[in-house]
């Protein structure tokens, strides 16, 4: 009888340390979604960004097409240790892009280019927002992963850690920008 008390204990703790684990994940697998959300909708803003600019700015080519491929590298990467040196990039792409529109009046005059800056600002808040949220859930699902009792069970049922999402080092300085002075 005593036995059968130890299983079912053994049992039932192991049950609810996988749900717990399973929970976790899932809140991870939903966080990185939201993410990429996110990204997505900044991706498709770029390229109204990029054609507002050369309207003022079509001489300055090699800044539209480095915004352009950062945009591309981004959008192919699949896994957060991807995602973040190419979102680092493209971060500093557009910090140049919106560097060279400084130095065009008119352009900083219009409309336009002053409702898809506001929007880029307001979605890059809600990256970082949402970026800050995904880390702090791997955080607690990768330090569940590890301790102890639920190591064991993670192990078991084959739970691995999730990566953050982080820029690379170095990956997010902003590009020089030289507006025809002196090298």
């Amino acid at each position: 009888m005593l036995a059968i008390a130890i299983l079912v204990v053994l049992v039932g703790g192991t049950v609810l340390l996988y749900n717990s684990l399973v929970k976790d994940r899932e809140k991870a697998e939903a966080a990185w979604a939201d993410i990429d959300v996110q990204l997505k909708r900044r991706y498709d803003l770029i390229p109204n960004l990029v054609e507002t600019v050369k309207g003022y700015a079509s001489h300055e080519q090699e800044t539209l097409e480095s915004v352009i491929n950062a945009r591309n590298r981004a959008m192919s990467a699949s896994t957060p240790a991807e995602a973040g040196p190419a979102e680092g990039l493209l971060s500093g792409a557009l910090k140049s892009l919106f560097a060279l529109a400084e130095s065009y009046p008119q352009l900083q005059a219009a409309p336009g280019y002053r409702d898809l800056q506001a929007q880029l600002s307001d979605l890059e808040d809600a990256i970082q927002n949402a970026r800050r949220y995904y880390n702090a859930v791997v955080r607690d699902y990768n330090t569940k992963v590890q301790q102890i009792p639920t190591n064991v069970v993670a192990r078991a049922f084959g739970f691995r850690q999730r990566e953050f999402f982080e820029a690379a080092e170095g990956e997010t300085a902003v590009p020089k920008v030289d507006f025809g002075g002196e090298s």
